[in-house]
């Protein structure tokens, strides 16, 4: 047994792990964050997605003592409480789901791909997502969920900077 010390949707655990255990496996078996969807076990699929450190994984391609030392974050850890994540959100409003088994892997790769590019195109969140399949929506509503939530983020970005501006005429 190897002991790992991570940091879980902002939660702080240490326990002991086989050095072989994957981290989709120790996720929902020991953490109970069944969110993290098995699908493929090879690394094809993207419903195990998760972010090690702000970097969007596929959780059955990492072993959880690979994980030692990092900050996870699984699709259970994208809300604020009541509140859904604005990618969450925007896939609700935009019907960016059917079945819903791939939903938790295609959330955690949009959140990713708007952090690394908050506007992008329709061919660049197409290829964004490319390592993420989807069976059963044939792709078009998810595209338009991640072009609403860039848009939504947008906004409020720009409305922070619009505070902010007047919050500094304000006092200056």
């Amino acid at each position: 047994m190897t002991r790992i010390n991570l940091i879980v949707d902002g939660a702080k655990v240490a326990d002991d792990v086989e050095p072989r255990m994957l981290l989709v496996q120790y996720l929902r078996e020991r953490l109970g964050k069944t969110g993290t969807v098995i699908g493929c076990d090879t690394s094809n699929c993207g419903a195990c997605t998760v972010h090690l450190d702000g970097t969007s994984v596929k959780s059955c391609n990492v072993l959880a003592v690979q994980a030692d030392g990092a900050e996870v974050t699984t699709i259970e850890g994208l809300s604020d409480g009541e509140n859904l994540h604005p990618v969450q959100e925007a896939f609700r409003e935009c019907h960016g789901l059917q079945c819903g088994f791939c939903t938790p892997g295609m959330v955690m790769q949009s959140v990713a791909l708007l952090e690394e590019n908050p506007s992008p195109s329709e061919e660049e969140i197409r290829l964004g997502l490319e390592g993420n399949l989807c069976r059963c929506t044939g792709y078009h509503n998810i595209v338009k969920a991640v072009q609403t939530a860039a848009g939504a983020s947008n906004g409020a970005r720009a409305h922070r900077a619009d505070v902010g501006a007047s919050t500094a005429e304000v006092t200056a």
